[in-house]
């Protein structure tokens, strides 16, 4: 006969000796469905026509003014989760001053996308418009939760920026850690199985395609590796094709190099240079 309470017991036996906070401390995480309907609101802010067009109808400053101070006032309450969760005495002084920075950044973040748009439209033919990539596109959608999730990596927030980049993750296909730095112009094309290092660097005008892996040596030393440099950097106008993996954090692919389809490169390549990998044999049997 099943017995409830004698597996409850169990239970909470577990909690006990888990390693894991299993106490009512945890309650204070922030909340991750609150950090996606945010996440949603300041799509809506960034791009208004395409993702709040009934509620954007006539002014402009009327739609944005209400909807940053709510995204302010809500981004805080996480900030401060996120921060009460290692620090028990009071933090709200340092939440507001995040959040206030946060905010204000919002502008020059919309900047930035834009150029990703463009980037987007000049290295995709398929393309019919920069609408219908801002629309539609996971690539742009996977930058653009990076750009936001980014700031508040910056400011040492914990738990935030990584639930907004995990779940661009889960929709996409695309993993760029929120501690990467990527300059202007950035461009995914395709994009499914992109990983990108929280210590990679990449320039401005960098295109990637689906399969391209910018990560790490070796991740056995574990938390001993935290901080460390362990990821690549790429520098401006490079390409990267299909399949290509660059590893570690010596590893500096130059300026306007191209990396061929299913390369694996753990060495630095020079500027403007050509890399590809020695194509197979062809056998086909009739």
């Amino acid at each position: 006969m099943l017995d409830i309470t004698k597996i409850a017991k169990e239970m909470t036996e577990s909690y006990k000796g888990s390693a894991i906070t299993m106490t009512p401390e945890a309650l204070s995480l922030p909340n991750r469905e609150e950090i996606i309907d945010i996440l949603a609101d300041i799509k809506k802010l960034m791009f208004p026509p395409y993702f709040a067009s009934n509620e954007a109808k006539g002014d402009a400053l009327s739609f944005a003014e209400p909807l940053l101070f709510s995204i302010y006032g809500r981004i805080k309450k996480q900030i401060t989760l996120a921060l009460s969760f290692k620090n028990k005495g009071n933090v709200s002084a340092e939440a507001e001053k995040i959040a206030s920075r946060f905010v204000s950044e919002l502008p020059k973040i919309h900047k930035i996308l834009i150029t990703d748009a463009e980037a987007a439209f000049e290295g995709d033919p398929a393309a019919k418009s920069k609408e219908e990539i801002i629309f539609s596109y996971p690539g742009f959608y996977a930058i653009f939760v990076y750009r936001v999730a980014h700031l508040l990596y910056e400011d040492g927030v914990d738990f935030v920026p990584r639930v907004m980049t995990e779940y661009a993750h889960s929709s996409t296909g695309i993993d760029i850690n929120p501690g990467a730095t990527i300059g202007e112009y950035f461009f995914i094309d395709h994009g499914t199985g992109i990983v990108i290092g929280e210590t990679t660097v990449i320039g401005k005008r960098v295109r990637l395609y689906q399969g391209v892996t910018l990560g790490a040596l070796s991740p056995r030393k574990g938390q001993i590796l935290s901080g460390v440099k362990r990821h690549p950097t790429i520098k401006d106008n490079v390409t990267i094709y299909s399949g290509a993996s660059i590893l570690g954090g010596d590893t500096v692919i130059g300026e306007g190099a191209v990396i061929g389809g299913n390369s694996f490169i753990t060495e630095s390549v020079a500027d403007n240079a050509r890399v590809s990998i020695k194509l197979p044999e062809l056998i086909i049997k009739k």
